[in-house]
């Protein structure tokens, strides 16, 4: 007994340290990019910054905030999410319902239907050439009509409720509950867990894109947050390839590295992208643990 406890303790405390390594690595990269953020600009183009800032800061912060373009940015992004997640969580949970109903007339042809582009699909020409037809080109619904829809968050939700006694709609019907009663005052309730976890993977979705931004959106008033973080690299990116070539050359770049460094400003703004979903996570977290369970244990 003695040395079954001891093998256990072992393995836990084992256990215990890989985890915490895993923690540590994970979390490096971001304590990282947090000391750039609050870093001296000029400072941080000398390199050495790792865990802490060297000459603290918050310039970086409202160098980046103090910009109307990343002000207007960032309130498209969170439009996006906001607007984005409610009309593609209640197209999909109003389909996925629709799908429970085994009466449902052409149910296994629309099934088959809605497959088909999970595997196959036109293409970046006809899509933009769709857009435009229909006057999606720079123009705020691009974000989130075409997301409205997904194929596999719908098979989840409806993989979901179907994990529901129907002894309770049956129960409903018996009282005289309508569908709308069964969908609003049973369905919705008892589905809040796969809601929360198709919520967390929408809304992640949504922020981080920006490729859509780079693809149908001209107008700057409508890009996103994202869309300017990438700008922002690449342009760091070219200035400093522009600064490798002239130090190949033998000229003096040190006024340029001091003046014209975007990491720390890239940092920072890494920091404002990336916040709220760290925030957002932990209060969503005990639901999408739960949701994505689903289908894993069969009774």
């Amino acid at each position: 007994m003695r040395d079954r406890s001891l093998s256990y303790r072992t393995f836990t405390w084992f256990n215990y340290l890989i985890l915490t390594l895993a923690g540590l690595i994970t979390v490096y990269p971001y304590l990282n990019v947090l000391a750039l953020a609050l870093n001296d600009a000029s400072d941080s183009a000398k390199g050495g910054i790792y865990l802490w800032p060297r000459m603290p800061t918050w310039d970086n912060f409202r160098l980046v905030l103090g910009s109307h373009t990343i002000v207007t940015a960032a309130v498209n992004s969170v439009m996006r999410v906001i607007v984005g997640t409610s009309l593609a969580l209640m197209t999909q949970f109003a389909a996925a319902y629709a799908f429970t109903r085994k009466d449902l007339p052409g149910r296994t042809q629309l099934l088959l239907y809605l497959t088909i582009p999970m595997f196959f699909s036109g293409g970046l020409i006809p899509q933009y050439m769709l857009y435009s037809k229909i006057h999606f080109i720079n123009s705020f619904l691009v974000y989130v009509i075409p997301g409205m829809f997904s194929f596999f968050h719908m098979i989840v939700i409806r993989t979901y409720m179907n994990t529901i006694p129907s002894s309770l709609e049956e129960s409903a019907k018996i009282d005289g509950a309508s569908e709308i009663t069964i969908f609003f005052k049973i369905m919705l309730p008892l589905s809040k867990p796969i809601l929360a976890t198709i919520a967390l993977w929408i809304a992640v979705s949504q922020w981080n894109d920006w490729t859509t931004t780079l693809y149908f959106i001209l107008n700057q008033k409508y890009y996103t947050l994202q869309y300017i973080l990438v700008q922002m690299i690449k342009e760091g990116e070219r200035m400093t390839a522009m600064i490798q070539e002239a130090q190949m050359q033998g000229l003096d770049t040190s006024s340029i590295v001091i003046h014209a460094s975007p990491e720390a400003l890239k940092a920072a703004q890494v920091i404002i992208t990336t916040l709220p979903i760290i925030a957002i996570y932990p209060f969503l977290q005990k639901y999408f643990i739960k949701g994505v369970m689903i289908g894993s244990v069969k009774e």
